[in-house]
């Protein structure tokens, strides 16, 4: 079965740094693009990056364009999310999706956390 499963988030002071990562299992995973998604206290949730399964084609919030950049290594498996000059607006649970089979299907979020 699909299983997606994010790590990388915690506490960072304004201007920080983090970088996610979510590994994933049970479908080709190659085949399939990823996006990360954020949730934050009291909103919607967002669609933050997309990646396409080659990971040629890349979209963004614009929220986020210039200092987030979301990349794959397809032979691990593996989508991340490098997340710099980090706002405390980006305080959020993130969770990365993927729509496989006509499904979607998401990971358990990663809370990131964004204060002096």
């Amino acid at each position: 079965q699909v299983q997606l499963v994010e790590s990388g988030g915690g506490l960072v002071q304004p201007g920080g740094s983090l970088r996610l990562s979510c590994a994933a299992s049970g479908f080709r995973f190659s085949s399939y693009a990823m996006n990360w998604y954020r949730q934050p206290p009291g909103k919607e949730r967002e669609l933050v990056a997309a990646i396409s399964g080659a990971g040629v084609r890349k979209n963004y919030a614009d929220s986020v364009k210039g200092r987030f950049t979301i990349s794959r290594d397809n032979a691990k498996n593996t989508v991340y999310l490098q997340m710099n000059s980090l706002k405390p607006e980006d305080t959020a649970v993130y969770h990365c999706n993927t729509y496989v089979a006509a499904y979607d299907y998401w990971g358990q979020g990663t809370q990131v956390t964004v204060s002096s």
